[in-house]
């Protein structure tokens, strides 16, 4: 391909990517509703829309209308910047996640990622680690002790997690010998999904995905009984929006980690076996992957209605005593079963 040609690939998959993930995320505040609803045997959204399918538009003009308030207190400039911060950090990190196998369009070979580098693995790590920033800055930037209390907490709950998130990782890096996530798929041939060959990483990276993406029952940050709104008390109109926005474009980049680090990303067991043609093998293949992260992305919903909140010093406690020692035991698990089988 010529210089122009890897450039209008990209544009075109980077504006694919943008329009699939604006539609997830505002259809995930959707079912979140008709899930909670479910939980707790409601109805959930039923009135814009069949059986309320365009509530999720409504609720966006909705808050484009609502006055813009700015507390006299704040720093101005960082209080419109936070939110910002937060949905840049949320939706670049989606650049480096595969969804399929190689394609073959028009006469050439299409990867189905944004930007495929063989250091994909640190950047997701990079960006996730910056967005606390966002939380924090809007916290501080508030003038307000309830929203710095919140960007507080969630700096300290971040930097907590994100140390068992990164050694639980390091297990599926020994398995497949590359930062590079398509590498990383590749190695999960067959039944060799990391989260068969190594639980106690799995279990660690999905428990620090939850308090990553500020999700209950670590949603601390917000604890409205203790903080009011926590980091966001005092942002309105689409500012407001933006934050949730972010949280749920986290949430669903951490579902889509989770299967591309565990679930064996696209890899349906010897489906190269079935004699299918290729056409037909590779959209099962992106079918099979957008249903495991539809089933992640179920859980987290499903655990937000299930579970209370945890106190704070039981937050950092299974963060510190629990889930770092298991993310190393995992490392010390996973160099076994290399050094004695070979793997």
């Amino acid at each position: 391909m010529t210089i122009w040609e890897i450039i209008i690939a990209s544009v075109i998959k980077i504006a694919i990517a943008l329009t699939a993930l604006l539609l997830s995320v505002a259809y995930m505040v959707y079912f979140e509703r008709k899930i909670s609803a479910w939980a707790q045997n409601r109805l959930g959204p039923n009135r814009v829309g069949y059986k309320g399918l365009l509530q999720p538009f409504a609720d966006v003009f909705k808050l484009l209308f609502k006055e813009d308030i700015v507390p006299n207190a704040a720093d101005k400039t960082l209080h419109t910047m936070a939110p910002f911060i937060s949905l840049f950090v949320a939706f670049a990190t989606y650049a480096v996640v595969p969804i399929g196998p190689e394609v073959n369009l028009f006469g050439y070979q299409i990867k189905l990622v944004v930007a495929d580098v063989n250091i994909g693995i640190l950047y997701v790590l990079a960006l996730t680690s910056l967005g606390v920033y966002g939380i924090t800055l809007a916290g501080w930037s508030s003038g307000s002790k309830y929203s710095l209390l919140g960007g507080i907490r969630s700096s300290a709950q971040m930097i907590s997690y994100e140390v068992s998130m990164g050694f639980s990782i390091g297990g599926v890096l020994l398995m497949a010998g590359s930062l590079r996530p398509i590498d990383i798929v590749n190695a999960q041939y067959g039944w060799m999904w990391n989260a068969i060959v190594q639980p106690i990483g799995f279990i660690t990276f999905v428990v620090s995905a939850f308090a990553e993406t500020n999700r209950l029952p670590f949603d601390l940050p917000e604890a409205e009984p203790e903080l009011v709104g926590g980091y966001h008390t005092e942002y309105s109109s689409f500012k407001f929006a933006g934050f949730f926005l972010a949280e749920y474009a986290n949430m669903i980049i951490a579902s889509l980690l989770i299967v591309t680090l565990y679930l064996g990303g696209w890899q349906i067991p010897y489906i190269d076996k079935l004699g299918l043609s290729e056409g037909l093998t590779t959209v099962l293949q992106i079918a099979a992957f957008l249903l495991k992260t539809a089933f992640m992305l179920f859980v987290f919903i499903w655990v937000r209605w299930s579970i209370p909140r945890f106190r704070y010093d039981q937050l950092m406690n299974l963060g510190w005593k629990v889930m770092f020692p298991l993310a190393l035991l995992n490392i010390v698990w996973v160099a076994l079963l290399i050094m004695i089988f070979k793997l």
